[in-house]
């Protein structure tokens, strides 16, 4: 019976994999995965973890205001905010705040904020994770 199982599932993969998709079924009923032609968006694309968190934002005078350390993804699959942290030393002390992705550009890049001060992003409402439902 598991020998069935796992012939049937792997003719699905190969069957997918001969047609072109970078694709996989998971029990039957759910695809995984994206096209081929998907693939080019997925490799042109920006990488979170390595081109984003963590990068350094500065102001239109080459100052530094913050650091981008989450990105907020909208139900409709896009990214919307980018959560930057300002002031404090080692994570103690430190103010995140919300601001859309739109008023945020790219020199060199550089994240850049224009009219931004540390001042200015302290001033702004706290961001706080809403808590995860039990």
């Amino acid at each position: 019976m598991r020998i069935g199982f796992l012939m049937t599932t792997l003719s699905t993969v190969v069957a997918v994999a001969v047609s072109g998709q970078a694709l996989a079924q998971v029990a039957g009923s759910t695809t995984l995965g994206v096209t081929t032609a998907e693939m080019k968006d997925v490799a042109l694309g920006w990488s979170a973890k390595k081109q984003i968190l963590g990068k350094v934002v500065r102001n239109d005078k080459n100052e530094r205001v913050g650091t981008i350390d989450d990105v907020i993804i909208s139900p409709g699959k896009t990214v919307s905010y980018a959560i930057v942290g300002a002031g404090g030393f080692a994570g103690i002390g430190k103010h995140d705040v919300a601001i859309p992705i739109d008023q945020f550009h790219t020199e060199g890049g550089t994240f850049v904020l224009a009219g931004a001060t540390k001042d200015a992003i302290k001033a702004m409402p706290e961001f706080v994770y809403a808590a995860k439902p039990r």
